[in-house]
């Protein structure tokens, strides 16, 4: 069993800052954490990894400071990460970094050996857009499964998974051929204590580089000036006003209420 887990470092949410002119997240200054969602999905591959054995390799597409995200994965259980890390990378949108982890993720295909099962995150915190691991797998041909609360069955032997996920009208429970790739909710488990040799091993680890130098890349498909999806503004919402409590009689309310909704059904007559 081969499982190749997508991670990503986000700024802190509650730290972000946005750059206005160019629509961008200003990342100088502020925290930077392991994505919430990807730190399940290292969980879950390791769990697997425990009870069907193989191994666990993380990869992440950032700056040379994303290591740090990937030292936290290599403490919870991870045997390998990879960075991949290129300044034609910078500003891609989510079409182009599907791209470009798509091939770092065939690099090392061809370095460790197949991938039975691909996990990320349902999406980052920084963008919100739960775009970029279906974008990889599409680009990989595998059947995707979003949203991901429940491993419920794996055969390794006969390749097959059978897998609960959440919709916007409940539960599906799905049975797909490996590979497969999956995303998963903060649901899925609760994330473990890392023991100290883990510890140890994360810290004594070399993280593995991957940029163009190394990784077939079509540069006519990275970066900003390549990413066809562009913001177009950013801007702060306004503060939402508290809203009024009524009290009184029911006749009392029904006064009330008119009153204040009278105003707007003249103006729509």
């Amino acid at each position: 069993m081969h499982a190749l887990v997508f991670v990503k470092q986000v700024p802190d949410a509650s730290q972000v800052r946005v750059n206005y002119e160019t629509g961008t997240l200003i990342r100088e200054g502020v925290p930077a954490i392991l994505n919430p969602f990807e730190a399940h999905a290292v969980e879950e591959a390791v769990r697997i990894r425990e009870k069907f054995g193989g191994k666990v390799t993380v990869i992440s597409m950032g700056p040379p400071q994303a290591t740090e995200a990937l030292k936290e994965c290599l403490s919870m259980g991870a045997d390998k990460a990879y960075l991949l890390s290129d300044r034609a990378f910078a500003g891609s949108d989510t079409l182009a970094t599907s791209y470009a982890l798509y091939e770092g993720a065939r690099k090392i295909i061809e370095l460790e050996g197949p991938v039975d099962l691909f996990f990320a995150g349902k999406q980052a915190i920084d963008g919100d857009t739960a775009q970029t691991g279906p974008g990889i797998a599409t680009r990989f041909e595998i059947p995707l499964v979003t949203y991901l609360i429940k491993m419920d069955e794996l055969n390794f032997e006969k390749k097959y998974a059978v897998a609960t996920r959440l919709t916007e009208f409940g539960q599906e429970t799905l049975k797909v051929p490996l590979p497969a790739f999956f995303t998963v909710e903060e649901s899925l488990n609760e994330l473990s204590h890392a023991p100290l040799p883990w510890l140890i091993r994360a810290a004594q680890t070399k993280i593995e580089r991957l940029s163009s130098e190394n990784v077939t890349l079509d540069r006519e498909q990275c970066g900003l000036r390549h990413s066809p999806t562009k913001v177009k503004k950013a801007f702060t919402p306004e503060k939402r006003q508290r809203g009024e409590t009524l009290t009184g009689s029911v006749v009392e309310l029904i006064d009330k209420t008119s009153e204040i909704l009278m105003p707007f059904l003249k103006k729509d007559l």
